[in-house]
């Protein structure tokens, strides 16, 4: 996939291409997130608590591997733009070898800590054995799902999206086969749920690693290479791009104290739209994966034209697709609600939300990608920043100033509000971004 070939057979189709098998992918793990939590709810009360403390230290990890992933699409495919293969090969490699020691030494150092963090997060004595039983396989799944996805990130830096996604689908159906017959059928438990990931990550990891051999997409020969430039580098990308990671998570915290202040029916409400929201924005997800690793090579042949006309091809859609499933919510909004809960003040939230909040989420979607942009145009330090203006000068001030002046309906309407801002500034962002970057090219 080089950027002639691309122009050739147009921008538009080319992403088309590279999306629809993200799509599936983002979709089957989606899946098989809520399944997996599912299963472990069946259990009880006390391992579905042990997962709840497990998900704060898993953000962490997640943040990390998001972050290392997003460096290597932007890094290899901006040296493959600029016609440099080889140097691809080994930064590839070299972003492997550190990448996994790096996730090895964070896991390890979870377990070592594990007593202070249950102890920070207030767990219960009853439940910490729980717990310390459940960690030791669920680190080990952490950190095997890290470093195939780096392998994943490897592929999709070179333009190959259809494996990528596969190989999410494959993992993610496995898992769902494993879940219930290693939990009930073997009677493992919690444990079981944990092992049952190891072993569909194994399987992908198994498929993923000897194929990148096979084609060439990497190499552990570092001569000539300048590692320690290459290294800085990838924690250059790396630092900023986990750090955004991380910052919804806490935006999320601080919402939904917020929420639950106009009691547990709203924090119900907000719950329900959360996981819709989730499910609306899932092309937008796919963007994210399948966009970068074109903006690299693009940039890498400092064709800034290309650039600007696939945004534009892929803002339009957003804009475009998001307005349409807000449509599509607004028509089926209430016999939804009337599937969702029974309650009646719930159901009345839940209505009020899909009225206002979907028809936010072109602005949502385009603040989102024009991070993902950023970050493979070389800009991660403006990608952080458009992602902090997004939470906390956009999202969370309209969400308290909805809530002050009018209440929990009100605070829906905060929300429409700073997403559609968000969209705004996160364009004006990029744009001065993309515009210091031709202003550094040599004419």
């Amino acid at each position: 996939m080089n950027t002639s070939l691309i122009k050739e057979q147009g921008l538009g189709k080319t992403l088309f291409q590279m999306t629809w098998p993200m799509l599936f992918g983002v979709l089957a793990l989606m899946s098989y997130q809520l399944v997996d939590a599912a299963w472990i709810a069946i259990l009880g009360i006390d391992p579905l608590a042990a997962l709840g403390f497990t998900l704060p230290v898993h953000q962490i990890i997640i943040g990390l591997q998001i972050g290392l992933g997003i460096a290597t699409t932007a890094i290899i495919s901006r040296t493959l733009g600029a016609g440099n293969p080889e140097r691809a090969k080994q930064q590839g490699g070299l972003i492997l070898v550190i990448g996994t020691s790096l996730l090895a030494l964070l896991s390890l150092a979870v377990w070592f800590s594990r007593h202070l963090i249950l102890n920070f997060l207030g767990a219960d004595e009853s439940l910490k054995s729980i717990i310390e039983s459940y960690w030791l396989p669920w680190l080990l799944s952490a950190w095997l799902g890290a470093v195939v996805y780096l392998g994943y990130s490897q592929h999709r830096a070179n333009g190959d999206t259809r494996f990528t996604g596969l190989m999410m689908v494959l993992v993610s159906s496995l898992n769902l086969i494993l879940d219930p017959l290693f939990i009930f059928t073997f009677g493992w438990g919690l444990n079981g749920a944990a092992w049952a990931t190891v072993a569909a990550f194994s399987v992908g990891g198994f498929f993923t690693f000897p194929r990148l051999r096979k084609r060439n997409l990497i190499s552990l020969n570092f001569i000539n290479l300048n590692r320690l430039a290459e290294v800085r580098g990838l924690f250059a990308m790396a630092g900023p791009a986990a750090l955004s990671q991380l910052m919804p998570a806490v935006a999320a915290l601080l919402a939904t104290g917020l929420v639950a202040s106009f009691g547990v029916a709203a924090v119900a409400a907000w719950g329900l739209g959360a996981r819709l929201e989730m499910f609306s924005l899932v092309i937008v997800l796919a963007l994210t994966m399948s966009l970068p690793p074109l903006l690299g090579r693009f940039a890498g042949a400092k064709d800034w034209q290309a650039i600007e006309a696939l945004i534009r091809i892929a803002v339009r859609f957003i804009i475009i697709w998001q307005l349409a499933i807000a449509i599509i919510w607004l028509a089926l909004s209430k016999p939804l609600t009337q599937l969702l809960t029974k309650d009646v003040e719930v159901s009345t939230l839940v209505m009020d939300y899909l009225l206002k909040l979907p028809f936010s989420y072109s602005g949502l979607g385009v603040c989102i990608l024009m991070v993902s942009a950023s970050n493979a145009l070389g800009l991660p330090l403006r990608a952080l920043i458009i992602s902090i203006f997004r939470l906390f000068v956009c999202y969370l001030p309209f969400l308290w100033a909805g809530a002050y002046l009018g209440g929990i309906n009100s605070l829906f309407t905060g929300a429409l509000v700073g997403n559609l801002l968000a969209g705004i500034l996160a364009w004006q962002m990029y744009q001065q971004g993309l515009k210091h970057l031709r202003l550094q090219t040599p004419a």
